[in-house]
C-alpha cells in the first residue's frame, strides 16, 4: 500500500527479500499503489511468485501483465467492489489470478460485501476452462467462506478473522474447512 492508490501504508521490498529465504511457500503479493508497473521488477527481485495489481492503478494493464510475464512471475489482477468484471475480458489470456477485493482496499477489519459473491460466480461464468485461479479478500471470515467457495473463490485472504483471539492455529484451522 502506497498511502496513496489507498490511504494507508504498508510492508514492502525489503520485507519480501528478508523473509524469501525462509519459506518455500508462495509469496503472493498485491499490490495496492498506483503505477504498480514501476515496482514489479522490485518486488520480482525480492522474491514474489504472483504479482497482483489493481485494474484501476495500471494504466496500460497489458503492458503490466507482460512485465510480470517477462520476470517469469504469476500475473494477478485485483478489482475493487465498483470496477465491473468485464472489464477484464481482454486480458483473460494473460491472468493467471483474479483477486475480487470484497470491501474497499486498504484498512482491515471492513465487512464483507456480500453483494461481491455475484462478481465472483460472473467471473467463474467469464473464466471458463481457462487456468485461472479466484482469489477473493476482505472481511472474509467462517460466515461468508463456504459462500465464497460456493460461488467460485479458489483462494481466500482472510486477516482479521484469523488473528482475532490470538488462537491463529485454530482460526487458521476452522478456515481451511471451507
Amino acid at each position: 500500500m502506497d498511502g496513496h492508490f489507498v490511504p494507508n501504508l504498508t510492508y514492502g521490498i525489503p520485507i519480501i527479500k528478508s523473509i524469501r529465504p525462509l519459506t518455500k511457500l508462495p509469496f503472493d503479493v498485491h499490490l495496492m499503489v498506483n503505477n504498480p508497473e514501476r515496482m514489479v521488477e522490485w518486488f520480482a527481485e525480492a522474491g514474489a511468485d504472483i504479482i497482483t495489481v489493481h485494474y484501476e492503478a495500471c494504466p496500460n494493464l497489458e503492458e503490466t501483465l507482460d512485465q510480470i510475464k517477462h520476470l517469469g512471475k504469476n500475473t494477478g489482477v485485483s478489482l475493487k467492489p465498483q470496477t465491473n468484471p468485464d472489464m477484464l475480458f481482454p486480458f483473460l489470456d494473460k491472468v493467471d489470478l483474479i483477486l475480487v477485493m470484497c470491501v474497499e482496499p486498504g484498512f482491515g477489519g471492513q465487512s464483507f460485501m456480500e453483494e461481491q459473491l455475484d462478481k465472483v460466480a460472473v467471473l467463474k461464468e467469464m473464466i471458463g476452462d481457462r487456468d485461472i485461479k479466484i482469489e477473493v479478500d476482505g472481511g472474509i471470515n467462517t460466515s461468508n467462506a463456504s459462500r465464497c467457495v460456493s460461488a467460485g473463490a479458489d483462494i481466500l485472504v482472510a486477516g482479521t478473522s484469523v488473528f482475532h483471539g490470538g488462537d491463529y492455529k485454530s482460526n487458521i484451522q476452522t478456515l481451511r474447512q471451507y
